[in-house]
C-alpha cells in the first residue's frame, strides 16, 4: 500500500498538510511520522521551519501539493526522508547526500566528539578514510580552524559530494579529497587525527539490517566482511605501520573509528597485533560502545 496521490491539494494550508501527511505515515506504521511529515513538506515545498509556524495558513499551490504527494508515496514505501531530500543535518551542518554516501547518523557524532575530548585545536593534520559525504572532515574542520584534512573515498561521486559539502560549509580551503584504498597509497607518519567510519556489519547479517538501510544505504559502506572486522584490519595496519613503512599516524597521532555495538571487545584484541594500544572507548546516547580511540603503543 501507497501514499494516495491526492491527500491534499492546492487549496490546502500548510498546517493542514502537515497534519495529513502525519496521519498518513503513521498509518502505515512510520514512527517518526510527525518529524518527517515536517521534513517533507519542507523539502517539498522549500520552506523554512518557520515558514511552517509563520505561514500556516497558507496554502501549498497545485505544484506544492504534487511535490508533497510525490514524497509521502516515496516514505511510504520506505525510503528514508533524507534519501528524498537528498539532504541530511550533521554536528548542526548541512550535508548533500548521494546514492554513494551513507545518511550521516547521530550515533557518528560520537566520533567527532571523541576526537575534540583528545585533540588540542592547533594546525592539526586530519586524515578521513571513508570519507563518504565529508561529514566527519567537514565537521572536524569547523571546530578545528587551524587544520586542514584530507578525505578518501574508492567512490568518485561520494567525493565529489564530499567536495560540495566542503564548500557548502566553508572549509574547502583547507580540504582536499582523492580516490583511493583506505590509505593504502599514502606516504606515511604525517596526520594527527585520523577518523573513519568503517562497513563493520558482517555480510551475513546484511539482510537482517531494517529495510530503509538494506534498500537505500550503499552496501560498500555497510559489509564488513564475514566477521565485520575486514575495514578495520587494513585501517589499523596502515595507521601504525610496520616494515614496509612508518604507517599513516604522526608520533604521537591518534586513531579514532566508529564500531558497531557489540565490536569493542574485538578492537581492543586488534589493536595491539597492530601496534596500537587503546586509549579511549566512548558511548553513544544509547550507552552502547561507538568509538575507539588508539594511539601508537609506543607513545606516551
Amino acid at each position: 500500500m501507497t501514499a494516495s496521490p491526492g491527500p491534499v491539494d492546492g487549496a490546502t494550508t500548510r498546517a493542514e498538510a502537515r497534519a495529513r501527511a502525519a496521519a498518513i505515515l503513521a498509518r502505515h506504521g512510520i514512527g517518526t511520522a510527525a518529524l518527517d511529515a515536517r521534513l517533507l513538506l519542507e523539502e517539498c515545498l522549500g520552506l523554512r521551519p518557520t515558514d511552517l509556524v509563520l505561514g500556516a495558513e497558507r496554502p501549498i499551490g497545485a505544484e506544492g501539493a504534487r511535490r508533497l504527494a510525490q514524497g509521502l508515496a516515496r516514505r511510504c514505501a520506505g525510503e528514508p526522508v533524507a534519501r528524498i531530500a537528498g539532504a541530511w543535518e550533521f554536528w548542526g551542518l548541512p550535508f548533500r547526500l548521494c546514492p554513494a554516501t551513507l545518511v550521516p547518523r547521530p550515533d557518528t557524532e560520537t566520533l567527532v566528539e571523541a576526537a575534540l575530548a583528545l585533540a588540542r585545536p592547533g594546525p592539526l593534520r586530519l586524515l578521513d578514510l571513508g570519507t563518504g559525504s565529508g561529514c566527519l572532515l567537514v565537521a572536524l574542520l569547523s571546530e578545528w580552524p587551524r587544520a586542514t584534512g584530507l578525505g578518501i573515498d574508492r567512490s568518485p561521486a561520494a567525493l565529489a559530494t564530499a567536495r560540495a559539502n566542503a564548500a557548502r560549509n566553508g572549509v574547502a580551503a583547507r580540504a582536499a579529497f582523492a580516490a583511493g584504498d583506505w590509505g593504502a597509497a599514502l606516504a606515511g607518519g604525517r596526520y594527527d587525527v585520523v577518523v573513519a567510519n568503517p562497513p563493520y556489519i558482517a555480510t551475513a547479517r546484511i539482510d537482517d539490517l531494517a529495510e530503509e538501510v538494506r534498500a537505500h544505504d550503499p552496501h560498500l559502506a555497510l559489509d564488513g566482511g564475514p566477521d565485520g572486522l575486514a575495514a578495520y584490519r587494513v585501517i589499523l595496519a596502515q595507521a601504525a605501520g610496520g616494515p614496509d613503512g612508518p604507517g599513516l599516524l604522526a608520533p604521537e597521532g591518534r586513531l579514532l573509528v566508529e564500531i558497531g555495538y557489540d565490536q569493542e571487545d574485538a578492537l581492543r584484541a586488534l589493536a595491539p597485533a597492530a601496534g596500537l594500544r587503546v586509549e579511549a572507548v566512548r558511548r553513544d546516547l544509547a550507552g552502547h560502545p561507538r568509538v575507539v580511540a588508539m594511539a601508537r603503543a609506543e607513545a606516551g
